[in-house]
């Protein structure tokens, strides 16, 4: 699992006074850094060097995320085929498990413009952060349980 965390800025905040939900997809993405680096190590932006392409994403809104609160950015991945794999994302803040999704990406060849097998070498390297989802769905039962005593956020109205 790679953990990172943001930061919410008051932009991505809506009229409701939470996180819009425009927010999560920029959010997540940058939660894939550290795995964009198994495959590009450089991170360089060139059709001959970068191998990867987003072929599909969904989110699940589950709770409301506020800002004043760092969020936690977790990443997992679920599955592992010969030329794709499958990201599982989850948002968390003050414990609770606010949204979570999914990306499928496929190890490309951007120049001929077709897919390839991931290598062994990454193949071994996506293994290290690998969870099946009922292993992941019984974790996070788990910390929502032993959370239940967090108190959600004291959210002012500043218009009463």
């Amino acid at each position: 699992m790679f953990k990172t965390n943001i930061t919410p800025r008051i932009g991505e905040t809506d009229a409701l006074r939470h996180i819009t939900n425009t927010a999560l997809p920029v959010w997540f993405e940058y939660g894939r850094n550290e795995l964009f680096k198994i495959f590009n190590p450089t991170n360089e932006l060139t059709y001959k060097k970068w191998n990867l392409i987003l072929v599909h994403m969904d989110f699940n809104y589950i709770r409301q995320t506020y800002f004043g609160y760092d969020v936690e950015i977790r990443t997992y991945i679920t599955k592992i085929g010969k030329t794709s794999f499958t990201v599982m994302q989850e948002a968390w803040q003050n414990g609770i498990l606010r949204s979570n999704g999914t990306a499928v990406m496929v190890y490309y060849d951007f120049v001929r413009q077709e897919s390839n097998v991931i290598p062994e070498d990454i193949r071994s390297k996506l293994k290290e952060h690998f969870i099946s989802l009922d292993e992941l769905e019984e974790k996070n039962r788990n910390e929502m349980r032993n959370n239940r005593k967090v108190r959600e956020f004291d959210y002012v109205e500043s218009d009463l």
